[in-house]
């Protein structure tokens, strides 16, 4: 059950006045009001970008992805053209939404009433409508939303005045260039809904400190809590970094990247791309969320991940990745485990927040990064009002 609090937002306003070295975690409100999620989608989701996935995966032709942002519904495809496009979801008959889930069509079709809809958005046909005087085929075409790609990643923006990601991420791009990340193939894409507050989960990404405890029967042991780096986090992202213990080779890079030099050639970048993308990224394989609200306690997941190209010669790099799938996916399993029972712990009446650990510091800029937008976002609404 969902808790309300009077003033969330004045709350995590008074969290982040606080400097990193005495700083608590983000207080209870902002996970379980369903104020604060009202806020965070008018501005947050509503106003930054939102990756729906890998371009890779929509390669051709009426290659789809469907998508729920901030409550509106669009599709993301490849046209005719090769090009990529996002749209409104919404039939312009009687509403209904289009497509669902991910997948390849020919054509946008209504379930509800077969009107179609070309790749392009502009409507094809429409059946038994030639005695409606007034309707018009060629004044029908499925509104636009912005899409980007960069490195790879696709997103969509519903505020026409963000700017590009390529801008917002510049600095990103520059500091994982030797990975090459646009050169990583997609082999797996899941969708899963878990009973926790998204930033429990995007925290959960974001910090290392809990890999030795809850990651005990996984990975707990391939990384030293003395060897992470967690360095002061950007406008746009927060990251740190781990060295990989070289038994999982296919985290290594490959002999052919000449790239990346020492350290960096087993260096794993954990990179948290506001609002909601979290990427895990070896010099050998990626796996990424994306991350979207469903209430205070429910959170939606785009899971997905692959290789580099450096590895896609190599005879055993696709067995090796199948056994790398399945120890994300009993990752995934104690990950659910941990945010779930945080989320119950947060509902609880007698739920405090306690200090941060220096392993915590990107959850520290998450919170700084989360205040900004809100209260940029509600300044902003009284100018308009």
């Amino acid at each position: 059950m969902a808790k309300d609090h009077a003033d969330p937002v004045e709350a995590l306003r008074q969290n982040t006045s606080v400097p990193f070295e005495r700083a608590r975690a983000m207080p209870v409100e902002v996970y379980t009001s369903q104020s604060f999620v009202e806020q965070e989608l008018n501005h947050i989701f509503r106003k930054d970008w939102y990756c729906v996935g890998r371009a890779d995966a929509l390669a051709n032709p009426g290659d789809y992805v469907s998508a729920e942002l901030a409550g509106q519904p669009i599709v993301v495809l490849r046209d005719r053209d090769g090009a990529l496009r996002a749209l409104s979801n919404v039939c312009l008959h009687r509403m209904s939404t289009l497509l669902q889930g991910r997948g390849n069509t020919r054509a946008i079709v209504c379930p509800y009433h077969a009107w179609t809809y070309n790749l392009d958005g502009s409507l094809r046909g429409a059946p038994a409508m030639t005695l409606n005087e007034g309707f018009c085929k060629d004044a029908y075409t499925l509104p636009a939303v912005r899409c980007e790609e960069w490195l790879g990643w696709v997103f969509v923006c519903l505020d026409p005045d963000t700017p590009p990601v390529a801008e917002k991420l510049a600095e990103v791009e520059a500091m994982v260039a030797g990975y090459d990340m646009t050169n990583y193939t997609e082999a797996f894409y899941e969708e899963h809904v878990w009973d926790t507050n998204w930033k429990v989960l995007a925290e959960n990404f974001m910090e290392s400190y809990h890999l030795p405890v809850c990651h005990a029967g996984t990975i707990g042991g391939l990384s030293r809590l003395e060897d992470m780096i967690c360095p002061p986090g950007h406008d746009a992202f927060n990251y740190h970094t781990i060295l990989k213990d070289d038994s999982l080779r296919i985290a290594m890079a490959h002999p052919s990247n000449d790239r990346l030099k020492g350290d960096e050639r087993r260096t794993t970048f954990l990179l948290a791309l506001y609002p909601s993308l979290m990427i895990t990224l070896t010099p050998g394989y990626f796996w990424y969320l994306s991350l979207h609200p469903k209430g205070p306690g429910q959170v939606h997941i785009r899971f997905g991940g692959g290789m580099s190209d450096d590895y896609k010669d190599d005879p055993d790099a696709q067995e090796n990745f199948r056994a790398l799938k399945t120890l994300l996916d009993e990752v995934n399993v104690e990950d659910r485990g941990c945010t779930e029972k945080v989320y119950k712990g947060l509902c609880s009446d007698m739920a405090v927040p306690g200090h941060l650990s220096h392993l915590e510091r990107p959850n520290y800029d998450f919170a700084q990064y989360l205040m900004a937008r809100i209260e940029a976002g509600q300044t902003g609404a009284r100018h308009d009002a």
